[in-house]
């Protein structure tokens, strides 16, 4: 129990770091979210209850085909936010994101690059 406390812990406290950082400067804080430290912690955690280095390298795989539809949200935020307010641009953002998460996944699949 102690184990996932901390694990919970140290991942609260990265996000709790980036958006008080972000509040004052917000290059300093893209660059703490645009570190792959969400997936650096995934990649320990995986390693230190699976002993797996296998397992590692699959997610480290799964990880680099997925950030590239990710990134629609970052291109279609601005832009919606341009034309309306917050949390309509976040939710059309985020459902064209899912919508090429979906897209990746099936082509990935389709020629056998992940499973």
């Amino acid at each position: 129990m102690r184990y996932y406390l901390l694990k919970l812990a140290i991942s609260a406290l990265l996000i709790v770091l980036i958006s008080e950082v972000s509040k004052r400067f917000t290059l300093v804080g893209g660059l703490l979210a645009s570190l792959p430290l969400v997936s650096y912690l995934a990649m320990i955690w995986l390693y230190v209850d699976t002993g797996s280095s296998q397992k590692v390298a699959d997610l480290s795989w799964s990880i680099f085909w997925l950030v590239l539809p990710s990134l629609s949200l970052f291109i279609f935020l601005p832009l919606l936010l341009k034309k309306l307010p917050f949390f309509p641009s976040l939710g059309i953002a985020t459902a064209i994101m899912f919508l090429c998460y979906s897209l990746m996944v099936l082509g990935l699949r389709r020629f056998n690059i992940i499973v």
